[in-house]
């Protein structure tokens, strides 16, 4: 991806309920939660949180799975993953487990960087 891809993710992020939602679901991980519990406990009315989910979730940071009548929605660990990646993949001159940035990606499933190191002959 180039930098224009990830313009996308940072607007769907640029706004208050938004970003409050992306942090609630970061911290619930990939179970997720209801949206109608996203919006409780939000203190956002539901049909408004409704068009914010939607939002993140086109950009492809949130995932939205129906269960029964409900729909839960979830952080996309894949798109969630590509964001961390590319805002730390430069830190450190291309190392960001030297100042520690490189944990972040740690509590996704699968863990660890998505970007290829690079390796040193000699």
């Amino acid at each position: 991806m180039n930098e224009a891809d990830f313009i996308p993710l940072f607007a769907a992020l640029a706004q208050e309920h938004r970003l409050a939602a992306f942090r609630l679901l970061m911290r619930e991980g990939p179970n997720g939660l209801p949206a109608g519990e996203v919006a409780r406990r939000l203190n956002v009315a539901p049909s408004t949180l409704s068009a914010h989910l939607a939002q993140l979730s086109q950009a492809g940071l949130l995932r939205a799975t129906r269960r029964s009548q409900s729909i839960y929605y979830a952080i996309d660990v894949e798109g969630t993953r590509r964001l961390i990646s590319y805002l730390t993949e430069d830190c450190c001159q291309g190392r960001p487990e030297i100042c520690g940035y490189g944990d972040a990606l740690d509590c996704l499933p699968g863990g660890g960087p998505t970007h290829k190191e690079e390796t040193t002959d000699g």
